[in-house]
Protein backbone atom coordinates (compact mmCIF):
# COMPACT_ATOMS: atom_id res chain seq x y z
CA UNK A 1 0.00 0.00 0.00
CA UNK A 2 1.34 3.41 -0.98
CA UNK A 3 2.01 5.46 2.13
CA UNK A 4 3.96 8.68 1.60
CA UNK A 5 3.96 10.48 -1.76
CA UNK A 6 5.95 13.65 -2.46
CA UNK A 7 4.99 15.00 -5.87
CA UNK A 8 6.76 17.82 -7.75
CA UNK A 9 7.67 19.53 -4.48
CA UNK A 10 9.77 22.71 -4.52
CA UNK A 11 10.42 25.06 -1.61
CA UNK A 12 11.87 28.54 -1.98
CA UNK A 13 12.81 31.07 0.67
CA UNK A 14 12.84 34.26 -1.35
CA UNK A 15 15.39 33.67 -4.12
CA UNK A 16 16.93 30.69 -2.29
CA UNK A 17 15.83 27.25 -3.54
CA UNK A 18 15.88 24.91 -0.53
CA UNK A 19 14.21 21.90 -2.21
CA UNK A 20 13.79 21.49 -5.96
CA UNK A 21 11.47 19.21 -7.95
CA UNK A 22 11.35 16.29 -5.52
CA UNK A 23 9.29 13.24 -6.51
CA UNK A 24 9.27 10.30 -4.10
CA UNK A 25 6.88 7.44 -3.33
CA UNK A 26 7.17 5.09 -0.35
CA UNK A 27 5.11 2.18 0.89
CA UNK A 28 3.34 2.19 4.25
CA UNK A 29 5.48 0.80 7.05
CA UNK A 30 8.84 1.64 5.47
CA UNK A 31 11.68 3.40 7.24
CA UNK A 32 13.11 6.13 5.00
CA UNK A 33 16.30 8.09 5.60
CA UNK A 34 16.91 11.50 4.03
CA UNK A 35 20.71 11.54 3.86
CA UNK A 36 23.01 14.35 2.82
CA UNK A 37 25.36 17.11 3.94
CA UNK A 38 24.26 20.19 5.86
CA UNK A 39 22.23 22.61 3.76
CA UNK A 40 21.13 20.06 1.15
CA UNK A 41 17.38 20.48 1.92
CA UNK A 42 16.66 17.29 3.87
CA UNK A 43 15.33 19.00 7.02
CA UNK A 44 13.24 21.42 4.95
CA UNK A 45 11.67 18.43 3.19
CA UNK A 46 10.93 16.79 6.55
CA UNK A 47 9.36 20.01 7.86
CA UNK A 48 7.09 20.16 4.82
CA UNK A 49 5.85 16.63 5.54
CA UNK A 50 5.17 17.72 9.12
CA UNK A 51 3.36 20.87 8.02
CA UNK A 52 5.86 23.22 9.64
CA UNK A 53 6.66 24.57 6.16
CA UNK A 54 4.38 24.79 3.13
CA UNK A 55 5.70 23.82 -0.32
CA UNK A 56 6.09 26.64 -2.80
CA UNK A 57 4.89 24.15 -5.39
CA UNK A 58 3.79 20.52 -5.37
CA UNK A 59 1.82 18.14 -3.18
CA UNK A 60 2.47 15.80 -0.26
CA UNK A 61 0.02 13.01 0.54
CA UNK A 62 -0.21 10.15 3.03
CA UNK A 63 -2.27 7.08 2.15
CA UNK A 64 -3.98 9.08 -0.59
CA UNK A 65 -4.85 12.04 1.65
CA UNK A 66 -3.64 15.38 0.26
CA UNK A 67 -2.00 17.33 3.10
CA UNK A 68 -1.91 20.65 1.25
CA UNK A 69 -3.20 23.30 3.65
CA UNK A 70 -3.78 20.78 6.47
CA UNK A 71 -2.49 22.24 9.77
CA UNK A 72 0.17 20.44 11.78
CA UNK A 73 -2.14 19.18 14.51
CA UNK A 74 -4.49 17.55 11.98
CA UNK A 75 -1.86 15.64 9.98
CA UNK A 76 -1.68 12.58 12.27
CA UNK A 77 2.12 12.87 12.42
CA UNK A 78 4.49 12.40 15.35
CA UNK A 79 7.83 14.20 15.33
CA UNK A 80 11.04 14.08 17.36
CA UNK A 81 13.13 17.21 17.02
CA UNK A 82 16.93 17.32 17.05
CA UNK A 83 16.89 19.01 20.47
CA UNK A 84 14.13 16.60 21.71
CA UNK A 85 12.18 19.74 22.85
CA UNK A 86 11.00 18.16 26.10
CA UNK A 87 9.27 20.36 28.69
CA UNK A 88 11.69 20.71 31.66
CA UNK A 89 8.92 21.77 34.09
CA UNK A 90 6.89 18.60 33.45
CA UNK A 91 7.59 15.06 34.63
CA UNK A 92 8.40 12.26 32.21
CA UNK A 93 4.81 11.02 32.30
CA UNK A 94 3.41 14.52 31.81
CA UNK A 95 5.69 15.04 28.80
CA UNK A 96 4.57 11.80 27.19
CA UNK A 97 0.87 12.35 27.81
CA UNK A 98 0.88 16.07 26.94
CA UNK A 99 -0.73 15.67 23.49
CA UNK A 100 -3.33 13.29 24.91
CA UNK A 101 -4.32 15.67 27.72
CA UNK A 102 -4.81 18.67 25.43
CA UNK A 103 -7.06 16.48 23.26
CA UNK A 104 -9.28 15.61 26.22
CA UNK A 105 -8.21 12.06 27.06
CA UNK A 106 -9.04 10.96 30.58
CA UNK A 107 -6.41 10.69 33.31
CA UNK A 108 -6.65 6.90 33.37
CA UNK A 109 -6.21 6.70 29.58
CA UNK A 110 -3.13 8.90 29.82
CA UNK A 111 -1.63 6.88 32.67
CA UNK A 112 -2.23 3.58 30.86
CA UNK A 113 -0.65 4.90 27.66
CA UNK A 114 2.35 6.32 29.54
CA UNK A 115 2.94 2.97 31.24
CA UNK A 116 2.64 1.13 27.91
CA UNK A 117 5.08 3.47 26.14
CA UNK A 118 7.64 3.50 28.95
CA UNK A 119 7.63 -0.30 28.95
CA UNK A 120 8.11 -0.23 25.18
CA UNK A 121 11.04 2.19 25.59
CA UNK A 122 12.60 0.02 28.31
CA UNK A 123 12.08 2.81 30.86
CA UNK A 124 9.62 1.32 33.38
CA UNK A 125 8.96 3.24 36.56
CA UNK A 126 10.33 6.66 35.53
CA UNK A 127 7.00 8.44 34.91
CA UNK A 128 7.40 10.69 37.97
CA UNK A 129 11.02 11.70 37.31
CA UNK A 130 12.05 15.13 36.11
CA UNK A 131 13.58 15.47 32.66
CA UNK A 132 16.78 16.82 34.26
CA UNK A 133 17.24 13.48 36.03
CA UNK A 134 17.53 11.53 32.78
CA UNK A 135 20.55 10.68 30.63
CA UNK A 136 20.75 11.70 26.96
CA UNK A 137 19.62 8.27 25.79
CA UNK A 138 16.71 8.25 28.21
CA UNK A 139 15.61 11.71 27.08
CA UNK A 140 15.65 10.55 23.49
CA UNK A 141 13.40 7.60 24.34
CA UNK A 142 11.00 9.88 26.21
CA UNK A 143 10.84 12.16 23.16
CA UNK A 144 10.07 9.13 20.98
CA UNK A 145 7.39 7.97 23.42
CA UNK A 146 5.78 11.42 23.42
CA UNK A 147 5.69 11.43 19.60
CA UNK A 148 4.04 7.99 19.58
CA UNK A 149 1.44 8.75 22.24
CA UNK A 150 -1.39 9.36 19.77
CA UNK A 151 -0.50 6.44 17.44
CA UNK A 152 0.49 8.67 14.51
CA UNK A 153 0.23 7.53 10.92
CA UNK A 154 3.74 8.77 10.14
CA UNK A 155 6.71 9.22 12.46
CA UNK A 156 9.35 11.90 11.70
CA UNK A 157 12.78 12.23 13.31
CA UNK A 158 15.20 15.11 12.68
CA UNK A 159 18.82 14.07 13.40
CA UNK A 160 17.64 11.97 16.38
CA UNK A 161 21.09 10.64 17.34
CA UNK A 162 23.19 13.80 16.99
CA UNK A 163 23.22 14.62 20.72
CA UNK A 164 24.34 11.13 21.77
CA UNK A 165 27.87 9.79 22.22
CA UNK A 166 29.21 7.29 19.67
CA UNK A 167 28.51 4.06 21.58
CA UNK A 168 25.01 5.10 22.64
CA UNK A 169 24.26 6.33 19.13
CA UNK A 170 25.04 2.91 17.64
CA UNK A 171 22.93 1.14 20.25
CA UNK A 172 19.98 3.50 19.72
CA UNK A 173 20.10 3.05 15.94
CA UNK A 174 19.43 -0.64 16.42
CA UNK A 175 16.78 -0.05 19.11
CA UNK A 176 14.95 2.49 16.97
CA UNK A 177 14.95 0.20 13.96
CA UNK A 178 13.64 -2.72 16.05
CA UNK A 179 10.90 -0.49 17.46
CA UNK A 180 9.89 0.70 13.98
CA UNK A 181 9.67 -2.87 12.72
CA UNK A 182 7.58 -3.83 15.75
CA UNK A 183 5.14 -0.94 15.25
CA UNK A 184 5.07 -1.10 11.44
CA UNK A 185 4.79 2.68 11.26
CA UNK A 186 5.97 4.71 8.26
CA UNK A 187 9.05 6.52 9.54
CA UNK A 188 11.22 9.25 8.02
CA UNK A 189 14.62 10.04 9.54
CA UNK A 190 16.84 12.97 8.59
CA UNK A 191 20.55 12.29 9.05
CA UNK A 192 23.97 13.19 7.71
CA UNK A 193 25.41 9.95 9.14
CA UNK A 194 25.80 7.30 6.43
CA UNK A 195 26.18 4.48 8.98
CA UNK A 196 22.94 5.50 10.62
CA UNK A 197 21.13 5.42 7.29
CA UNK A 198 22.65 2.08 6.27
CA UNK A 199 21.75 0.56 9.66
CA UNK A 200 18.12 1.63 9.82
CA UNK A 201 16.62 2.37 6.41
CA UNK A 202 14.52 0.38 3.98
CA UNK A 203 15.02 3.25 1.53
CA UNK A 204 17.71 5.93 1.47
CA UNK A 205 17.18 9.27 -0.27
CA UNK A 206 20.54 10.88 -0.98
CA UNK A 207 20.26 14.66 -1.34
CA UNK A 208 22.69 17.33 -2.46
CA UNK A 209 22.19 21.02 -3.30
CA UNK A 210 18.39 20.91 -2.86
CA UNK A 211 17.90 17.92 -5.16
CA UNK A 212 17.40 14.18 -4.80
CA UNK A 213 20.46 12.51 -6.34
CA UNK A 214 19.54 8.85 -5.80
CA UNK A 215 16.91 6.74 -4.06
CA UNK A 216 17.13 3.04 -3.28
CA UNK A 217 17.87 0.34 -0.76
CA UNK A 218 21.05 0.76 1.29
CA UNK A 219 23.06 -1.89 -0.57
CA UNK A 220 21.80 -0.75 -3.99
CA UNK A 221 23.12 2.75 -3.34
CA UNK A 222 26.33 1.45 -1.79
CA UNK A 223 27.09 -1.00 -4.60
CA UNK A 224 25.90 1.11 -7.55
CA UNK A 225 26.01 4.84 -6.72
CA UNK A 226 24.53 7.15 -9.32
CA UNK A 227 27.47 9.56 -9.48
CA UNK A 228 30.77 10.48 -7.85
CA UNK A 229 29.07 12.59 -5.15
CA UNK A 230 26.97 9.65 -3.96
CA UNK A 231 29.97 7.32 -4.26
CA UNK A 232 32.01 9.63 -2.05
CA UNK A 233 29.25 10.37 0.45
CA UNK A 234 28.15 6.77 1.05
CA UNK A 235 31.12 4.88 2.45
CA UNK A 236 34.69 5.04 1.19
CA UNK A 237 35.34 4.72 -2.53
CA UNK A 238 38.29 4.33 -4.84
CA UNK A 239 37.73 6.73 -7.74
CA UNK A 240 40.35 6.37 -10.48
CA UNK A 241 40.62 8.43 -13.69
CA UNK A 242 40.01 6.14 -16.66
CA UNK A 243 39.00 6.11 -20.32
CA UNK A 244 36.31 4.00 -21.95
CA UNK A 245 37.89 1.29 -24.12
CA UNK A 246 34.70 -0.62 -24.98
CA UNK A 247 31.17 -1.29 -23.74
CA UNK A 248 32.43 -3.13 -20.65
CA UNK A 249 36.11 -2.18 -20.60
CA UNK A 250 38.08 0.81 -19.33
CA UNK A 251 41.72 1.77 -19.57
CA UNK A 252 43.50 2.78 -16.36
CA UNK A 253 47.07 3.82 -17.07
CA UNK A 254 48.42 1.09 -19.33
CA UNK A 255 45.99 -1.60 -18.14
CA UNK A 256 42.60 -2.56 -19.51
CA UNK A 257 40.02 -3.64 -16.95
CA UNK A 258 36.62 -5.26 -17.34
CA UNK A 259 33.78 -3.52 -15.49
CA UNK A 260 30.50 -4.80 -14.14
CA UNK A 261 28.41 -1.62 -14.19
CA UNK A 262 28.30 1.54 -16.31
CA UNK A 263 26.23 4.59 -15.30
CA UNK A 264 25.14 6.56 -18.35
CA UNK A 265 26.17 6.38 -22.01
CA UNK A 266 29.88 6.82 -22.65
CA UNK A 267 31.80 6.81 -25.91
CA UNK A 268 35.07 4.97 -26.52
CA UNK A 269 37.96 7.19 -25.43
CA UNK A 270 35.78 9.31 -23.13
CA UNK A 271 37.21 10.27 -19.73
CA UNK A 272 35.34 8.53 -16.91
CA UNK A 273 35.85 7.42 -13.32
CA UNK A 274 36.37 3.83 -12.26
CA UNK A 275 34.82 3.21 -8.84
CA UNK A 276 35.50 0.29 -6.50
CA UNK A 277 34.86 -0.23 -2.80
CA UNK A 278 37.95 -0.92 -0.64
CA UNK A 279 36.67 -4.25 0.68
CA UNK A 280 36.40 -5.51 -2.92
CA UNK A 281 40.01 -4.67 -3.80
CA UNK A 282 42.71 -7.29 -3.26
CA UNK A 283 46.47 -6.79 -3.01
CA UNK A 284 48.94 -9.43 -4.28
CA UNK A 285 52.75 -9.53 -4.11
CA UNK A 286 54.29 -9.38 -7.58
CA UNK A 287 55.91 -12.74 -6.84
CA UNK A 288 52.48 -14.36 -7.11
CA UNK A 289 50.89 -15.21 -10.46
CA UNK A 290 49.44 -11.97 -11.88
CA UNK A 291 45.68 -11.82 -11.23
CA UNK A 292 43.12 -10.86 -13.85
CA UNK A 293 41.72 -7.33 -13.82
CA UNK A 294 44.62 -5.77 -11.97
CA UNK A 295 46.87 -2.71 -12.02
CA UNK A 296 50.33 -2.36 -10.53
CA UNK A 297 51.43 -0.08 -7.70
CA UNK A 298 53.55 0.42 -4.62
CA UNK A 299 52.39 0.04 -1.01
CA UNK A 300 52.56 3.41 0.83
CA UNK A 301 50.82 2.61 4.12
CA UNK A 302 49.55 -0.37 6.11
CA UNK A 303 47.19 -0.04 9.08
CA UNK A 304 46.21 -3.05 11.18
CA UNK A 305 43.18 -2.28 13.38
CA UNK A 306 42.43 -5.84 14.45
CA UNK A 307 39.24 -6.80 12.66
CA UNK A 308 40.51 -5.35 9.36
CA UNK A 309 43.77 -4.37 7.70
CA UNK A 310 43.91 -1.28 5.49
CA UNK A 311 46.48 -1.07 2.71
CA UNK A 312 47.14 2.11 0.71
CA UNK A 313 48.73 1.64 -2.72
CA UNK A 314 50.10 4.29 -5.07
CA UNK A 315 49.06 3.32 -8.60
CA UNK A 316 50.72 5.77 -11.01
CA UNK A 317 49.92 8.72 -8.77
CA UNK A 318 46.43 7.56 -7.78
CA UNK A 319 45.80 6.21 -4.29
CA UNK A 320 43.90 2.92 -4.01
CA UNK A 321 42.61 1.66 -0.67
CA UNK A 322 42.17 -2.03 0.07
CA UNK A 323 40.47 -3.21 3.27
CA UNK A 324 41.03 -6.89 4.04
CA UNK A 325 40.31 -9.27 6.88
CA UNK A 326 43.33 -10.78 8.68
CA UNK A 327 42.80 -14.14 6.94
CA UNK A 328 43.22 -12.41 3.56
CA UNK A 329 46.36 -10.53 4.64
CA UNK A 330 48.94 -10.79 1.82
CA UNK A 331 51.92 -9.95 4.05
CA UNK A 332 53.03 -6.93 2.01
CA UNK A 333 55.13 -4.07 3.41
CA UNK A 334 55.47 -0.35 2.77
CA UNK A 335 57.57 0.24 -0.35
CA UNK A 336 56.78 -3.16 -1.86
CA UNK A 337 55.61 -3.48 -5.46
CA UNK A 338 52.19 -5.16 -5.71
CA UNK A 339 49.36 -5.98 -8.09
CA UNK A 340 45.98 -4.53 -7.16
CA UNK A 341 43.11 -6.77 -8.24
CA UNK A 342 39.71 -5.21 -8.88
CA UNK A 343 37.22 -7.92 -9.95
CA UNK A 344 34.99 -6.88 -12.84
CA UNK A 345 31.80 -7.33 -10.76
CA UNK A 346 33.14 -4.79 -8.25
CA UNK A 347 34.01 -2.14 -10.88
CA UNK A 348 31.58 0.63 -11.76
CA UNK A 349 31.97 3.41 -14.32
CA UNK A 350 30.75 6.89 -13.39
CA UNK A 351 30.82 10.19 -15.22
CA UNK A 352 34.06 12.08 -14.63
Amino acid sequence: MTGLVIQDVTKKFGSIVAVEDVNLTFNSGEMICFLGPSGCGKTTLLRMIAGLEEPTRGMISIDGRDLTGVPVHKRDIGMVFQSFALFPHLSVGENISYSMRIRGHSRSECEDRVTELLDMMHLPGVADRRISQLSGGQRQRVAIARALALNPQVFLLDEPMSALDANLREAMQIELRKLQLELGITTVVVTHDQTEAMTMADQIVVMGKAKVLQTGGPMDIYKTPADKFVAGFIGTSNLLPAQMAGNDTVRVGGAELKVGGVKGDHQSGEDVLLMTRPEEVFVHPVTDAPPANAISGTVTFVRDIGATIEILVDCAGNEVISVLTPKDWPGVKVGEAVNVEMPAAACNVLAA
